[in-house]
């Protein structure tokens, strides 16, 4: 059975744009290959920038609680709670 990860934490706006910041002690390591080309690893974090297009498209802001995976070897992102328009 492969080694799945999934974490949840809060989508952060940081002068106008959108990240998830995931603690490498807590997964955020195990999560670094499947993220390759849309993260950077700094200060002991796993930086993930949420295109603006997509934060529209998923229908979360900032603050929004979203779960991120690595299940089938890909780099998941849900929403827990999109808001309602």
């Amino acid at each position: 059975m492969p080694n799945i990860t999934s974490l949840s934490g809060p989508l952060e706006r940081i002068d106008g744009k959108f990240f998830l910041h995931i603690p490498l002690n807590v997964g955020g390591d195990k999560l670094i290959e499947c993220s390759k080309g849309i993260s950077v690893v700094k200060d002991g974090l796993l930086i993930i920038e949420i295109k603006k297009w997509l934060v529209e498209k998923l229908n979360i802001s900032e603050g929004s609680m979203i779960t991120v995976s690595n299940i089938d070897g890909k780099f998941n992102l849900h929403p827990q709670d999109p808001k309602n328009t």
